[in-house]
């Protein structure tokens, strides 16, 4: 097993196993927010408030109903975060050419990168959210959720049944959807966690030696301004992944928006949009925590002290720095 220490001590190797860290930190603090979220999403008019559905919840099936399928995303994040930020330092730089070695990729290459990740990470991402959101909406008694799915007790349960009735095609349900929402919100989470980051303390973007509240704050409004702009699409992501093969309800995303919007206005495309922003905020916050908690310890800590190696300087996110970093929302 001597692959493990070699792998830790990498460059690589350190943003791999902090990401890992961020994310599962971000997921654990997030999740039973994103359950109302799906909840209030897949709900009918009139379901009722996140506060009501939280109090049903707890009320019907305990506090561990809200983190209900949690162990599939929980499962691969530490691979997505490490392939999203690998994808985007290539893709930010390769769209424009001009840039020198050390500066930091233009804001056009941002969004752009980003939006190639978004599409590029959907194809991991849709079999996972499809899993997570069919053991979110797993609650017999609770009436006001549409296209029930029988009792499962974990995420492999779901996705054996999944296969069974539905071959691997039935894991990718959604995955239009999903690339059509996460190509834009990347783009946007991207753009503006550098725009923001430079905003706040100027010149960071070149030097990286912004203090850690920027990193935070900037972090957490990229979360919110990426789930604002694409969350209509997430609305109709969420109840077309929601449906079984003996459930169908709508035919494809156009019938999906429109059936949505006729039977409960357009504001359905909006509901739980608080709950999403306010996750968003929280979810950052925790990420950047854990993950420059981890890259710190990681550095300092492979059997010598700070003083005693030279801390290597890291590519991520498509800049140079020493051990600052950043990981995904």
């Amino acid at each position: 097993m001597d692959f493990w220490p070699e792998f830790r001590a990498t460059s690589w190797g350190k943003e791999f196993i902090a990401g890992g860290f961020g994310g599962m930190a971000g997921i654990i603090a997030g999740y039973p927010l994103d359950t109302l979220r799906i909840r209030l999403q897949n709900s009918n008019a009139g379901g009722g408030s996140a506060f009501g559905i939280l109090r049903n919840v707890i009320t019907t099936k305990g506090p561990g109903a809200l983190y209900r399928g949690m162990g599939a995303p929980l499962a691969s994040v530490a691979f997505q975060n490490a392939m999203v930020f690998q994808i985007y330092a290539i893709l930010s730089r390769s769209c424009d050419s001009s840039l020198a070695a050390n500066d930091p990729p233009s804001y056009k290459g941002v969004a752009l990168g980003g939006s190639g990740t978004g599409a590029i990470q959907s194809l991991l991402l849709t079999p996972v959210e499809l899993v997570k959101i069919r053991l979110q909406l797993q609650l017999q008694n609770y009436s006001n959720i549409p296209c029930q799915t029988a009792a499962h007790g974990g995420p492999m349960e779901v996705v054996k049944s999944i296969l069974k009735l539905e071959g691997l095609r039935g894991l990718y349900r959604g995955l239009a959807i999903t690339t059509l929402r996460d190509a834009p919100s990347y783009g946007f989470y991207f753009w503006t966690y550098e725009y923001m980051r430079e905003k706040l303390h100027p010149g960071c973007r070149k030097n990286n030696d912004e203090r850690f509240r920027t990193m935070l704050i900037a972090g957490g409004l990229a979360g919110v301004a990426s789930w604002v702009c694409c969350y209509p699409l997430d609305v109709i992501k969420t109840r077309l992944q929601a449906q079984s093969p003996s459930s169908l309800k709508y035919k494809g995303i156009i019938d999906c928006f429109r059936r949505s919007v006729k039977q409960d206005g357009h504001s359905v495309l909006f509901r739980g949009l608080g709950t999403a922003v306010t996750r968003a905020f929280v979810v950052n916050g925790t990420i950047f925590t854990a993950y420059e908690t981890a890259v710190r310890c990681l550095f300092n800590n492979n059997g010598h002290s700070s003083s005693q190696i030279e801390k290597p300087r890291v590519q991520t996110c498509g800049r140079r720095h020493s051990d600052d970093g950043i990981v995904e929302i």
